[in-house]
């Protein structure tokens, strides 16, 4: 609306970060897996009992994908999606907590013998709301896309994509020893390695489209959402100048933004870079 609408609102509430629109789809998710990883070991510092069953969990969904009520199946890697509503309200360290400890029938049970109560399978379904709404699952990563991006390349599967580059990248550990990286969750689920096994965040990825989800699955919307983030001749998304001259003093738009140090959705620093001295929402206040 501040660059595309004329003329712009009197005023703009920005409440949840503001778009990283002076940052590729790529580097915006490459910084937000560091902020998810620290979402996840706060997650572990207070309930660091989930550790052992997490790890339980994935170990049991690798060896053996647990079928949904209404179709789909829950595979170690849709399990990890759960990691959405780990940067929600203030409660949802609580409410994951409580899930988690609703999940199994028996938790005492070899990996082999573990069952999912049935209640735990239906709220997963009610929390990936992926195959009611595949328009979220479509355009997740579209909604960066912008021909005025220098780089100026398509989506791309940009989530899968930084993943796939931390994947790529074992890290040292204080011995000196090369470990796998900490999203490495094949690894990281055994009981023998130290590390607890991370969920995702935010984000949207091409094995979506492979089963996990039975409406995403179809011939059709699997061929859309490759092509989507194929497609390379999006428009401009935003006006930088248009947006200055609004907020700049004596514009017509006041604008204010809350913007969040921790947040695992919109990264900080990527927001900050458009409210610095000469970026195009310079004019906005943040708070």
């Amino acid at each position: 609306y501040l660059s595309q609408i004329p003329p712009p609102p009197r005023v703009c509430l920005l409440t949840g970060g503001i778009a990283p629109m002076l940052t590729p789809p790529k580097e915006a998710y490459a910084r937000l897996w560091d902020r998810v990883r620290e979402r996840n070991l706060r997650y572990y510092d207070r309930y660091p009992g989930d550790i052992s069953l997490v790890k339980k969990i994935v170990k049991r969904l690798l060896d053996k994908p647990a079928k949904l009520p209404a179709r789909g199946k829950l595979t170690a890697r849709r399990f990890l999606q759960l990691g959405l509503g780990l940067g929600g309200s203030p409660s949802a360290f609580a409410s994951m907590h409580s899930l988690l400890s609703s999940a199994l029938v028996n938790d005492g049970a070899e990996n082999g013998d573990l069952e999912f109560t049935r209640a735990f399978l239906k709220q997963i379904e009610s929390m990936q709301p992926f195959d009611d709404h595949p328009i979220y699952f479509l355009l997740h990563e579209s909604i960066y896309a912008d021909s005025n991006q220098p780089c100026h390349c398509p989506s791309d599967w940009a989530a899968q994509s930084a993943l796939d580059d931390i994947l790529a990248s074992p890290s040292a550990v204080a011995s000196g020893e090369i470990s796998p990286p900490d999203f490495d969750y094949a690894v990281t689920c055994h009981p023998s390695d130290a590390r607890p096994t991370l969920f995702y965040g935010e984000m949207v990825f091409p094995w979506m489209a492979d089963g996990d989800y039975a409406e995403l699955s179809g011939f059709g919307m699997r061929a859309l959402a490759h092509s989507l983030a194929a497609k390379d001749d999006w428009g401009p998304l935003y006006d930088s100048e248009a947006m200055r001259r609004a907020l700049a003093p004596g514009g017509s738009t006041r604008a204010a933004a809350a913007v969040y140090y921790d947040d695992m959705y919109v990264d900080f620093d990527c927001s900050m870079k458009l409210v610095k001295r000469g970026g195009p929402m310079e004019g906005c206040k943040v708070g």
